[in-house]
């Protein structure tokens, strides 16, 4: 039986103008290249369409596009025990998911890929879309910083593009697909993206010369790679069959949760979830990208908004009559104190620091860019440049010269708390990057905070490896 349903897939174009920016669809944008092919609707000439669909229920269409085969090993057996020991935790990280995955199935399944590969969130970062680990692997897919670079996801003072739902889905897929061809099974390709292509690379030529076979249950790999692939079908096996181990899954339409809405002037944050009637906590699940309370115009960004509320969004925009961004960005042309920098700047100091995260005691680095408030002298949206290359670069002020220290004698230095803890850093880096995955996917469901540690623990990749762990 065909079932009908809504569908806006990403990129709708929302027209209506306020009184500083023209959002219409008649303004020409640049359109970001790594974006999805999803269909474009323009909400002023357009209705949402319906389309038919296989079933009204995103888990049979999961299932339908398995492709994997169980491995039916120990560790396969024991993920599904503590899992399905934790009926909460998988629940809570379903919930979680009902935002993002319709999304992520639509993309795997253009690809033609095992529809497997949308539930590997679950088990790099739990669908907490902040996830951060230790070794600053970050958002749903845990994107390290160099290989979010070498996927172009842009990381600056502005955004962080691995944090961003459409953005980091696609470097992830491509990332994926890039592995499958090298190496030949979904198995190998996931067991790459977690502890990197060269060391399985490594592993195998290692097993060739022992006249050893090179598959991934047969070579040699650290714990948290050995788990990987199990955790992954695990899930699987609980998505298969959630009756079996005492869960129960919530309802997920198949149809889009959220539309992608195009910036055509900066605007506040504050502002747009004041105009979409969202709480706050949705539309920071939803654009967890962005670093700033702006959203910048000259930056390819998108507003991701629940499927609900784009146009509540769009009629509320056309009423309003006030400007939508009430900041803009300079860069600082001397390294200098904040109090200074505010002085020059003619801004408030406290304010400064604030809204760029600047902890006491930091100074800035000459050519950082920074956000203040706009002013009559400065107007306009934020420039191109600085929305794709703007820094924050700090440096810790010089320690004063106490007071009791006569001039030309030599006095005692303060060591900064900085240089009091290097001793153990490493250490202590070490330690938290080899927790287990289950501890950490746990501490994650417990929490339920957008600002947990990924389940994933990314400590295991050679020196020089370019990969996300």
């Amino acid at each position: 039986m065909l079932w009908r349903y809504a569908a806006i897939l990403l990129i709708s174009v929302l027209t209506g103008c306020a009184s500083t920016g023209d959002w219409s669809s008649d303004v020409p944008t640049r359109q970001d290249p790594r974006a999805s092919n999803a269909k474009r609707v323009n909400l002023k000439d357009q209705s949402v369409s319906d389309l038919y669909a296989p079933s009204s229920n995103l888990w049979i269409r999961i299932r339908d596009g398995f492709e994997m085969e169980p491995m039916n090993t120990p560790l396969e057996i024991e993920q599904v025990r503590w899992l399905s020991a934790r009926p909460d935790y998988v629940q809570r990280s379903m919930a979680r998911s009902s935002r993002y995955l319709f999304y992520i199935v639509q993309e795997v399944n253009a690809r033609k890929m095992p529809t497997e590969i949308a539930l590997l969130p679950f088990v790099e970062s739990a669908f907490v879309t902040h996830a951060k680990s230790s070794a600053k692997a970050m958002g749903l897919w845990q994107f390290m910083p160099a290989t979010g670079k070498d996927f172009r996801l842009t990381q600056n003072v502005f955004r962080d593009e691995r944090r961003d739902v459409l953005q980091s889905t696609d470097a992830a897929l491509d990332y994926l697909q890039r592995l499958h061809k090298q190496f030949g099974s979904w198995d190998l390709a996931l067991a790459a993206y977690n502890w990197g292509a060269g060391n399985v690379s490594k592993a195998q030529k290692r097993n060739l010369a022992a006249g050893l076979p090179t598959d991934y249950l047969s070579l040699k790999m650290p714990n948290e790679t050995r788990n990987y692939v199990p955790k992954l079908m695990a899930y699987r096996q609980i998505v298969l069959d959630p009756k079996a181990y005492g869960i129960v899954l919530p309802d997920l339409e198949n149809h889009p949760y959220f539309v992608a809405v195009d910036v055509g002037s900066d605007i506040d944050v504050a502002l747009v979830i004041q105009l979409s009637e969202i709480p706050e906590s949705e539309f920071h699940s939803l654009n967890p990208s962005f670093n700033k309370p702006v959203i910048l115009s000259n930056a390819n960004q998108q507003i991701l908004l629940p499927f609900g509320h784009a146009e509540v969004f769009q009629e509320n925009l056309k009423k309003y009559t006030k400007p939508l961004s009430s900041w803009t960005a300079v860069q600082v042309s001397k390294t200098e104190s904040v109090d200074q920098a505010a002085k020059t700047l003619g801004v408030d100091a406290e304010t400064l620091r604030a809204v760029n995260g600047i902890p006491k005691g930091m100074r800035i680095r000459a050519g950082s860019t920074v956000l203040v408030p706009k002013t009559n002298h400065r107007p306009g949206d934020i420039s191109v440049a600085l929305a794709e290359n703007g820094s924050l670069n700090l440096l810790k002020s010089a320690p004063s010269t106490p007071k009791n220290c006569a001039k030309g004698a030599k006095c005692p230095v303060v060591k900064t708390g900085k240089a009091a803890t290097k001793g153990n850093s490493s250490a202590n880096n070490a330690a938290n990057q080899h927790k287990s995955a289950s501890t950490g996917l746990a501490k994650s469901a417990k929490n339920g905070s957008s600002n947990t540690t990924s389940s994933t623990p990314k400590a295991s990749t050679s020196k020089g490896a370019s990969k996300i762990q």
